[in-house]
């Protein structure tokens, strides 16, 4: 065997560990007893432990001074690439951090969900500052005297950095704050009324996740307080949650979900437990549960096939189906971030960026997050937080360590905005087929020129051959503009 050989089959076992960790995090957020919290950080350490071991190890280094990758073809330049970089960072994290990071988050997790059930913010501050400071520590590590925060972003949109994203936020602001003070001041749309059954919305979910391309036989639908994707390959799975009085949260969750997992599912083979087998980042992941959420989800095609499917499965809804497609996507004032309209999703997006930069550089302190929140909130929303789940405890990154994420949700929308003007313009009759809940000619083009490549292309790279233009903010606001300027006959 080469040293290419060796060091992709060690790699693969390292990639096989690396899943067994994903499905320790999906069983604790769907099947783990409550009790058993502070027993599964121990066993998330120690498995963090033996995977830092891994990705440190010093035949890594040897192999990779050994091998010319310009003797390689492109896929394995490509995966050469991949673990060149990772190796790089995971060298200057010391094993006892990794693994610290590892069982404080895991704890922290469930302290979070507490104290969120409890409305009580000060039992989940003391935690949620030692996760801060050891992410502060680890990008410290990472930054070799440049920025922290830019450091942490690389885990989740290699390549990116802060100054480019608030670049892009900025431009993306006014129009958004402009257009939703427009909709705000018109009629408001019909709204659902009633209760539906818990047991239905799981039923329909389930057939909106078929219809847009999910394997139940590679995968499964659990519930979840925040619902999630995880997994690859042959083995991905997702998470939903009902509301009785608002099975939107159920069904358009689910097709989010779906989205991220359909990505997985949809990776070349032979890219399986290798570094090209998972997405190649959050924001390109993102894009795909956005477009499949937003774009074709909240289509006034796809909406009409949804109507006559909640309708058949709850009776009248007291609207007709364009009454419904407005109620789909109406704009009304709301707390919540997963459940808030294409036009305000992403103000929630930006006030984190700029709340959790502020965190990690220093200057927002932990005791003062809620009152920063609060005050961010009323500003930007023009209404106050009335309590912490609907606040500053309603999101579980920061709980999980995540911090660097949520940029890459307002990235993902960038994306799937570039890459559905390409869908419009490669597949001319898209809303008939929509129309009918035939997803096959949209999904397909996703999974031919996006997903089937995996981590292949970097992420900007990604999106650019996938829609023939670098990735700007431009079709996203384009698109939202003109879907909402139409429902609200503005």
């Amino acid at each position: 065997m080469t040293a290419f050989d060796d060091l992709m089959a060690f790699d693969r076992e390292t990639q096989a560990l690396g899943q067994i960790q994903g499905r320790l995090g999906w069983d604790q957020e769907t099947m783990m007893p409550r009790g058993a919290a502070d027993q599964r950080g121990e066993e998330m350490a120690a498995l963090e432990g033996v995977l830092h071991a891994r990705r440190t190890d010093a035949r890594l280094g040897a192999w990779l001074a050994s091998i010319d990758d310009a003797a390689l073809d492109a896929v394995g330049q490509s995966k050469m690439a991949h673990i060149r970089r990772d190796y790089a960072r995971n060298t200057k994290v010391p094993g006892s951090l990794a693994a610290e990071i590892a069982r404080v988050t895991s704890k922290a997790q469930g302290q979070w969900a507490e104290a969120r059930a409890n409305e009580d913010v000060a039992a989940f501050l003391p935690i949620l500052e030692q996760v801060v400071k050891l992410r502060q520590e680890e990008g410290a590590a990472l930054a070799d005297g440049g920025d922290v925060y830019d450091a942490l972003l690389q885990d989740y949109e290699p390549g990116a950095t802060a100054q480019q994203l608030e670049d892009m936020f900025g431009a993306m602001r006014p129009r958004l704050v402009a257009l939703r003070d427009r909709v705000l001041g018109a009629d408001t749309p019909p709204a659902l009324s009633g209760t539906f059954a818990e047991e239905d919305q799981l039923k329909l979910s389930q057939e909106l996740a078929l219809a847009f391309g999910y394997d139940m036989d590679h995968g499964r639908i659990d519930k979840a307080v925040h619902p999630f994707s995880s997994g690859s390959g042959s083995d991905v799975r997702i998470t939903t949650r009902t509301a009785a009085t608002d099975p939107f949260n159920c069904f358009y969750s689910t097709i989010h979900e779906v989205g991220h997992a359909c990505y997985e599912q949809n990776i070349d083979d032979a890219y399986a437990l290798s570094p090209l087998g998972s997405g190649v980042s959050m924001g390109v992941h993102e894009s795909q549960s956005r477009i499949y959420e937003n774009q074709l989800g909240r289509s006034r095609a796809f909406t009409g096939f949804l109507f006559q499917k909640m309708t058949d499965a709850f009776g009248d809804l007291g609207m007709d189906a364009e009454g419904f497609y407005a109620c789909v996507n109406s704009v009304r004032q709301g707390f919540i971030r997963t459940e808030a309209d294409e036009v305000q999703y992403n103000l929630h997006v930006l006030m984190r960026f700029d709340l959790e930069r502020q965190l990690i550089d220093g200057s927002l302190s932990v005791s003062d997050l809620e009152e920063a929140w609060n005050s961010r909130f009323a500003a930007d929303f023009g209404f106050a937080v009335d309590k912490p789940s609907n606040g500053c405890l309603q999101d579980v990154h920061w709980s999980v360590g995540l911090f660097g994420y949520f940029a890459t949700y307002s990235l993902g929308n960038v994306y799937a905005g570039c890459l559905h003007e390409a869908l419009r313009r490669d597949v001319p009759d898209l809303d008939g087929e929509l129309g009918q809940g035939n997803t096959a000619p949209a999904t397909n083009w996703l999974r031919e020129n996006v997903q089937q490549h995996g981590g292949l292309r970097e992420p900007r790279a990604t999106i650019a051959h996938a829609a023939g233009v670098e990735p700007s903010e431009g079709p996203l606001l384009d698109y939202i503009e003109a879907k909402f300027v139409d429902i609200y006959r503005l």
